[in-house]
């Protein structure tokens, strides 16, 4: 890991959290256009299908729904899943005549996404990377109480042979328990999320911290952390519900 295992010291997981969650400021770019550009189409190059979503007007949604439940979080089209595409061409058409668009990546096909709250989310890179096991890609989405989050970025379980072991990433828990794994989202198929770079109402943005150079892991390995990370985020937050609903369609 270079120079960044060197930040993660026993001892530090306080001051890496806060260095995790304060606010990033976007440097200058020469072309922010160009600039977004490229980070799509690398995510695009890395097998994950991409396609057009909504975008901030103001503190509202760009699409026509009164009162959008997830204001700049959902794509453009009902037909999304079978929209999504790596095609370079096809995004480079969608990012240049569609230059506000955020873009969501479909899931449950090459990657899975473990979407947990901002604060559990440090902890648990903290850890992991202490640990030394191999992270893929992180991002960071702005918001404020439970729409801050960190989407840890994962190589997709694919179609399991016991479907009892899976339950919808619409439940932030176990629906028979209803207690299992607060605070976690898991996406898989039928689900998404937006990719950086993408912009939020109120001058929030969904970031990279990790980005795709780095491989996708296998999502047991950070599975044990994460729930870890989001139990102790829930005891610490008597607010925190234990079972949200996620809508993922317009």
């Amino acid at each position: 890991m270079g120079s960044e295992s060197g930040r993660f010291k026993r001892g530090e997981q306080s001051r890496i959290s806060q260095w995790l969650l304060r606010r990033r400021k976007p440097g200058a770019a020469e072309d922010p256009g160009r600039e977004r550009e490229e980070l799509l189409l690398s995510v695009a190059a890395a097998g994950l299908p991409l396609a057009p979503a909504a975008h901030p007007a103001g503190y509202r949604c760009s699409c026509d729904r009164i009162g959008c439940p997830t204001p700049a979080r959902h794509p453009l089209s009902f037909a999304w899943q079978t929209q999504s595409t790596t095609d370079r061409a096809q995004v480079e058409r969608w990012a240049r005549n569609q230059p506000q668009a955020n873009f969501i990546t479909a899931t449950g096909m090459v990657h899975d996404v473990l979407d947990v709250p901002l604060e559990a989310g440090a902890a648990a890179l903290a850890r992991l990377l202490e640990a030394g096991i191999e992270v893929g890609p992180v991002a960071e989405s702005g918001g404020t109480g439970d729409q801050a989050r960190m989407l840890f970025f994962t190589a997709t379980r694919g179609t399991p042979e016991d479907e009892d072991e899976w339950w919808p990433c619409e439940l932030d828990c176990h629906p028979e328990t209803m207690d299992e794994h607060p605070g976690l989202r898991w996406h898989c198929r039928g689900s998404y999320v937006l990719v950086p770079p993408a912009a939020l109402p109120g001058d929030q943005s969904v970031t990279w911290l990790r980005g795709m150079e780095h491989p996708l892991p296998d999502p047991l390995t950070l599975l044990e952390t994460l729930t870890d990370a989001c139990a102790e985020y829930a005891g610490a937050s008597p607010q925190t519900p234990a079972a949200v609903a996620w809508p993922l369609g317009r």
